[in-house]
């Protein structure tokens, strides 16, 4: 299984080969599209970037969510219309993308564990350099929250993936949460036991959907449509090693999943 970072959505010149990493071999990107004129945003440049590279005639294609994977989804529309491109079929990963990719007439089909995904591209919060661990699912809209699962799941089942993000948010040294999904009915014993795990270097909080209501999550705690409440690790100093991290959450009984996305090569 292969995984690739655009890391540098501002200017697609210097996408460098140490910003994407392969674990095979990847056909060379194909030359952007001649009508993107140099004014236009840099976000733009990498969605088109994306789908002109990567993207092929009968793929089956994992859409992302946020702000550059809705431009990489209207492009893709938009060359599926002037048939450029052909038989590609799209796997939401959000209500937001099955949104877009249906406004622009891509073909979806709905996510199943069985499913062969060719390629998939999402906007990522954070990447960490060394490793190109992505760190998925920082608020963005309660909306959104509950999408993480099929997020990490479709991202991690294709045979290639690319996170759209910016160049200050591909970093060797990473801050900020971590979101982490955890049974609702004993939450609150496994987020002492997570903030014992970091005591002094991050704070747990449970995500309420309206608002900052506090560490508790206030009266509104995000529920998932799988009846999971979401704590944010939030990390006061840099964190070492996401790795790491990933490893002593998964220890812990009673966390179902984190935002954390490790890409291995499929045996």
């Amino acid at each position: 299984m292969a995984f690739a970072a655009v890391s540098t959505p501002f200017s697609l010149s210097s996408v460098s080969p140490t910003r994407r990493r392969s674990f095979r071999n990847v056909s060379a990107p194909r030359v952007i599209s001649a009508s993107l004129s140099p004014d236009v945003s840099p976000l733009l440049r990498a969605a088109h970037h994306t789908v002109d590279s990567y993207v092929k005639s009968g793929m089956v294609i994992g859409l992302g969510s946020g702000e550059a994977s809705d431009m990489a989804i209207r492009y893709l529309g938009q060359q599926l219309r002037s048939g450029s491109l052909q038989s590609v079929v799209g796997v939401p990963m959000s209500a937001r993308s099955a949104s877009e990719a249906a406004k622009y007439g891509i073909p979806l089909e709905y996510f199943r564990d069985d499913f062969q995904i060719d390629f998939a591209f999402h906007d990522a919060d954070a990447v960490e350099e060394s490793t190109l661990i992505a760190v998925i699912g920082r608020r963005r809209s309660s909306q959104e929250a509950d999408y993480i699962l099929k997020q990490k799941s479709i991202v991690k089942a294709a045979d290639e993936a690319v996170f759209l993000i910016k160049e200050e948010q591909y970093k060797a040294s990473l801050e900020g949460s971590i979101p982490v999904l955890v049974q609702s009915l004993n939450w609150l014993a496994i987020a002492e036991e997570i903030d014992d795990l970091y005591l002094g270097d991050a704070e747990v909080w449970r995500r309420a959907s309206v608002g900052d209501a506090g560490p508790l999550g206030g009266d509104f705690p995000i529920v998932t449509s799988d009846g999971h409440n979401i704590l944010d690790v939030i990390f006061t100093t840099p964190i070492p090693s996401l790795a790491n991290v990933a490893e002593s959450l998964e220890t812990i009984d009673g966390v179902v999943d984190h935002g954390l996305v490790i890409k291995t090569r499929r045996n």
